[in-house]
């Protein structure tokens, strides 16, 4: 009768433990489950702040492009009505315009520049090699805004720098703010801000050149130069491409120096001036917070359609060449 009574409870005792969540499985399959969980624990903080910082605040947006505020009922549902007038606005085509210029004066020279000082650091002639790849690169640790108001000190018509040294000379006094030279002057400013950085990116990828062929290269005959456009520069060409996509969505974003400037050269620099520029005077000296949601989301448009097209075409050659 014991036995009896004892064999039951052992038998109740397994079957309670095999009732409790875990229970029966190995350590094995736990700690594969934990493992599996990890990378989402890690994921988990930033993740939270994303959706917090970027996803929240993009979805409020897009919910309030689609109102409009009246003087009559306040905030009412337009649906794609904001949409529609930014298709149709002369404004934001002509600050698209600028930027597109912008794009084309200033990321060529800015990429050439990058390349070249990449390839001279990477060529191990150039002595104190450390402190120039700072020196290219400090430029872009400078905030933006600081960048922009240390060039308009030295573009400025009264007091700046370079008005002062050409009369004192006798040159002609060139009106780095005026209409027609605004946009190179402020191409200009960019490039010294982005270079070093994207220099940064391409001379990282050079560095992953083997050695051996430099060495297969000196053997044949190959002098640095043509080494340098025949071996290297076809082996950096992602980083390349990734310098040129980030050009494209900077360019079209275009925003800091032209907000900067537009206090020196207010008759040049107008509330449209970029679409970047455009949809923040909407919002904040127009108070057209819906209408300029609309137009930020349509910006975000063309950067991803220009982004995409950009890859495409990349994608396409190098398909065909291969």
């Amino acid at each position: 009768m014991h036995i009896l009574t004892t064999t039951r409870q052992a038998a109740t005792a397994r079957a309670g433990a095999r009732s409790r969540p875990g229970a029966g499985r190995s350590p094995h399959r736990r700690a594969a489950g934990r493992a599996k969980a990890a990378p989402y624990l890690f994921l988990a903080p930033f993740l939270c702040v994303f959706a917090a910082f970027i996803v929240a605040p993009l979805g409020y947006a897009l919910y309030l492009s689609l109102f409009r505020t009246e003087l009559v009922g306040g905030q009412v549902f337009v649906g794609l009505a904001n949409y529609a007038q930014a298709i149709g606005d002369s404004a934001f085509y002509a600050g698209l315009g600028r930027v597109a210029l912008f794009f084309v004066i200033q990321v060529p020279a800015m990429l050439v520049l990058a390349i070249i000082f990449a390839l001279i650091l990477d060529s191990g002639t150039l002595r104190l090699r450390r402190l120039f790849r700072l020196g290219f690169f400090v430029p872009y640790a400078v905030p933006s805004v600081v960048g922009a108001l240390i060039w308009g000190y030295l573009y400025g018509r009264q007091f700046g720098p370079i008005d002062q040294v050409t009369s004192a000379v006798g040159l002609h006094r060139p009106d780095l703010l005026s209409s027609g030279i605004m946009l190179p002057a402020l191409a200009n400013i960019v490039t010294w801000e982005f270079t070093g950085y994207n220099m940064i990116i391409i001379f990282a990828a050079l560095q992953a050149v083997p050695a051996e062929l430099r060495d297969a290269a000196a053997v044949d005959g190959a002098g640095p130069v043509r080494f340098a456009l025949r071996v290297k520069l076809p082996l950096v060409r992602p980083a390349i491409v990734l310098t040129t996509i980030f050009s494209i969505i900077g360019s079209l974003q275009l925003f800091t120096e032209p907000q900067i400037m537009s206090s020196l050269a207010p008759s040049v620099i107008g509330n449209n001036y970029t679409p970047n520029l455009y949809a923040y005077n909407l919002s904040f000296t127009n108070q057209q917070y819906e209408y300029s949601a609309a137009i930020s989301f349509l910006l975000g448009v063309v950067i991803f359609a220009g982004s995409y097209l950009f890859m495409w075409r990349v994608n396409r050659r190098t398909r065909s060449a291969s």
